[in-house]
């Protein structure tokens, strides 16, 4: 059985601290895991006039993408003491109807990187609350904070192999938490 992961990057810039740990962690992935990262770059901003059955089409394609996936790892900078307007843009499309959405129970894992030695914890707050009221299953593990990005990242990959080892665990805990939710409802 494949487990599924999607990579969700915070950051549009082709030089991305975010999506160079995302793309790193997909390089790594052992079998059964595997990671697609999907780009947020044309989702449009969130228009209630326009959600719906007739959203946009990346939108649909983001939420086609998450709910085929069997969990989340999300990745956010820190712009002004929180998550990146981007991801929270995202987050608001896919997650309406709340009593409906494709975040609901689905497992998240949440990191930060960002180059001041914080390394995004105020991000990190605000990306879990905002996905406690999608009522999704953000995990309960260390916080994965990657502070100096800019010096644990070489080459659009994540170098620094204390803070990789660090990541892959919280990665690892997530695989084990779908496993988990998967047996439980084969057992119901």
């Amino acid at each position: 059985m494949t487990i599924r992961l999607l990579g969700l990057s915070g950051s549009l810039r082709r030089g991305s601290l975010c999506t160079a740990v995302l793309r790193t962690l997909r390089d790594e992935l052992k079998p059964p895991a595997e990671m697609i990262i999907f780009a947020l770059d044309d989702i449009p901003p969130y228009n209630e006039d326009l959600d719906g059955p007739h959203r946009p089409a990346p939108v649909a394609a983001l939420h086609d993408a998450i709910a085929a996936a069997d969990a989340l790892v999300v990745i956010s900078p820190e712009y002004n003491h929180g998550m990146s307007g981007v991801l929270k843009n995202a987050i608001d499309w896919v997650s309406r109807p709340g009593y409906d959405s494709v975040l609901k129970d689905k497992p998240v894992s949440i990191m930060t990187a960002a180059p001041s030695m914080m390394g995004g914890v105020r991000a990190q707050a605000q990306l879990r609350e905002t996905f406690a009221s999608t009522v999704s299953r953000v995990m309960a593990n260390r916080q994965v904070v990657i502070n100096n990005a800019k010096s644990k990242i070489s080459d659009g990959k994540l170098t620094d192999q204390p803070t990789l080892e660090f990541a892959l665990k919280a990665i690892d805990l997530l695989i084990e938490e779908v496993k988990l939710f998967e047996k439980k409802a084969v057992l119901f």
